[in-house]
């Protein structure tokens, strides 16, 4: 009994110099523990014994800095702008430095505690430690480091002086390494002043090279090296603002690939996101906030921090265990569907980006679109083929969550971009899902299966695959899938060549009836003929306008498409049907065939008589013989169409374009039905 009273009395002097300062509540309990659950303040277990002559011995978390990383440090080492400050600030005894994790603080906080000794010894402190009641050892350290100290707001400018005190005595000296918190910065800058000092990283460039030259001693070795790598391997391999690890991977790698012979940039961009995805995945795998921003940044880098953050609280909240099964129900990992997380990030931003190797991209103003981006862009496409390879569980959701993607034209090219990705990767064993996308998400489902499609036809492995499907889709009976079809074979959505998309747009058109979601598809199918013709080649618009021909040979609906489209192409470029009408007899006998038929359909006479008159108006006011040779092929044809437009020219006024002509077709028109005199 005396023995616990006497322990309990040690313990009480040990502690209660905190107790008053802090204020906190204390729970003693000799050779027992204690959780009473949630309580305002500490909670503290103190153990006791009969151990005679002193209180409890508490154990001081802390270790030897290894000699090898010290010395790569101090080998490596790249003076950043603060580190003269450093030495200033570090002269009290005690230095306050404060910077972004991975900024390369520790490497600088090493060799700030080295300098300028030769063969430093250096202890670094856990940062659970109290650094209110630590002190140095008496000899034998020259300098101390703690990183990111449990409690810094309980530190007070008398516990620094104690410190001081003590470290002076021991001739030594300590950095306390800080998260540039702002709230916390604004407190030390307060109350310490000049011990306060702000990190900031060395240019990534200084970095490489002073890693390269420690891997690498040999100037003439480095230089054959780099030579390879071109012009464009700083602004690709280290852009501005690439944390000092990352430039250090760089040297690494390309002093590896660069011992065995000639190394390229793309050798060691791919090298570089290789490993990037794979280490990412895998800090990720249980940690649904991190896996879900890692996917959105690898869909949607380059994009406002808004998209990503969106786009992964949506995945986020997919993977949630809902009352309906299917897609959404399914979570990313077993954790994350048992966790149930909601929209609300569970940490900052800033957090979670370095979590995934993301950076907001600089530059750009405070009020303006603030992107989020990975400092190497390949290694969005290296997450997808680890993804593919290794966790083809992941790909139902991910194909469900790319679907869901937003409204704009920018999201959905990467959301099909990225589902195009995972097709190819897998041999297109995933184009199954896409189906089913297209079918169940709602529009922007069935624009993201077509950007996967459209886009995975121009590679070599699965187009073959790519062709079938969009075949079978463009005779289903599903409107939403040849809808799809037709948004596929638009030249901007991907490698559909033009022969095959002329003919699935055929069937596409004439596959529906007379259904408001039919007149929708034929809709669809009339913007991507504009589309491919505004933005093709002369022998794309030649292919357009042959089949256009083909197509007005029958009474369906593609006809009718091709009669409503074709005066909307001549429209767009009078020029070009101007050459060819007098290109040659073959093409300029297809535009006149066009131009008849357009003209004998009620539903696309206005167009096309505008059409004709802006070509009969022309540039200069002046006759263009296209224009007379294809009046001269219709007159020829005696079409009523054609004879409606003439007869509307000769009733206009003196400026209605093309009156003369319109005159002389008349007057042929009339002498051709002339009855033959007779003796």
């Amino acid at each position: 009994m005396t023995s616990d009273t006497s322990s309990v009395d040690g313990a009480l002097k040990a502690v209660l110099p905190e107790l008053e300062r802090n204020q906190r509540m204390l729970v003693l309990a000799p050779h027992s523990t204690v959780n009473t659950g949630v309580v305002q303040g500490d909670q503290r277990n103190v153990s006791s014994s009969s151990v005679a002559g002193g209180g409890p011995v508490v154990p001081v978390r802390q270790g030897p800095v290894r000699a090898k990383d010290l010395q790569a440090a101090r080998r490596r080492f790249v003076p950043p702008p603060a580190f003269e400050a450093g030495l200033a600030a570090l002269e009290s005894g005690i230095l306050l430095l404060v910077g972004e994790p991975g900024t390369g603080r520790l490497t600088l906080a090493l060799n700030l505690l080295a300098h300028p000794c030769d063969d430093p010894a250096l202890v670094q402190i856990d940062g659970a430690e109290d650094l209110t009641r630590w002190r140095p050892r008496p000899q034998g350290v020259h300098g101390y480091l703690v990183t990111e100290p449990g409690d810094p707001f309980a530190l007070r400018p008398w516990d620094l002086s104690n410190l001081e005190a003590a470290l002076a005595e021991a001739e030594a000296r300590l950095v306390i390494v800080l998260p540039d918190v702002p709230g916390l910065t604004r407190f030390l800058e307060r109350d310490f002043g000049a011990q306060v000092v702000r990190h900031r990283p060395p240019d990534p460039a200084e970095v490489f090279a002073a890693h390269l030259a420690d891997i690498c001693p040999d100037a003439r070795d480095r230089a054959r090296m780099l030579e390879p790598l071109g012009p464009d391997f700083l602004p690709s391999v280290l852009p501005s603002g690439l944390p000092p690890g990352y430039a250090a991977r760089a040297a690494e790698t390309v002093g590896r690939l660069g011992a065995g012979g000639e190394v390229r940039l793309a050798e060691v961009l791919a090298r570089l996101a290789s490993v990037e995805a794979q280490e990412l995945l895998a800090r990720a795998e249980h940690d649904p906030e991190l896996l879900s921003h890692l996917f959105s940044v690898s869909v949607y880098g380059g994009l406002d921090r808004g998209i990503v953050v969106e786009r992964a609280a949506d995945l986020m909240a997919s993977a949630s265990p809902g009352p309906e099964p299917g897609p959404a129900g399914h979570g990313l990992r077993e954790p994350m569907g048992n966790q149930g997380f909601g929209l609300v990030r569970q940490r900052p931003l800033g957090d979670i980006l370095r979590g995934v190797g993301a950076h907001r991209v600089p530059g750009l103003g405070v009020d303006g679109p603030q992107p989020v981006a990975f400092f190497w862009p390949a290694v969005g496409d290296a997450v997808w083929e680890v993804v593919c390879r290794e966790h083809a569980d992941l790909l139902p959701p991910l194909h469900h969550w790319l679907g869901r993607t937003g409204s704009t034209a920018t999201e959905i090219e990467r959301a099909g971009r990225a589902m195009a990705g995972m097709a190819v990767r897998t041999g297109g064993r995933t184009l199954g899902l896409v189906r089913e996308l297209a079918l169940t998400v709602g529009h922007a489902g069935f624009e993201v299966a077509a950007r996967c499609l459209g886009t995975a036809a121009l590679d070599p492995v699965v187009a073959h695959k790519v062709r079938d499907l969009l075949q079978e889709w463009s005779d289903a009976p599903e409107t939403v899938l040849r809808s799809a079809v037709a948004y596929a074979c638009r030249s901007d959505v991907g490698g559909v060549e033009a022969e095959h998309a002329l003919m699935l747009l055929h069937g596409v058109a004439n596959r529906g009836g007379d259904a408001p979601e039919d007149t929708s598809v034929a809709l669809s199918v009339a913007e991507t003929l504009i589309q491919r013709f505004a933005v093709g080649d002369s022998e794309t618009r030649e292919t357009i306008t042959r089949h256009l021909v083909v197509w007005t040979q029958a009474e369906d609906t593609a006809a009718l498409v091709a009669s409503l489209t074709f005066p909307v192409l001549v429209d767009f470029d009078h020029i070009w049907f101007s050459g060819r009408m007098l290109a040659g007899p073959t093409t300029a006998s297809d535009i006149a065939e066009l131009v008849q038929r357009a003209l004998n359909e009620a539903a696309s006479y206005p167009s096309m008589r505008d059409a004709l008159l802006a070509w009969c108006r022309g540039p200069d006011e002046a006759p263009d013989p296209a224009v007379e040779e294809l009046f001269a092929r219709l007159v020829d044809s005696r079409q009523h169409g054609f004879l409606r437009l003439l007869l509307l020219i000769d009733r206009g006024g003196d400026a209605m374009p093309g009156k003369a002509l319109a005159e002389r077709c008349l007057a042929e028109w009339r002498s051709r039905n002339q009855p033959q005199r007779t003796d």
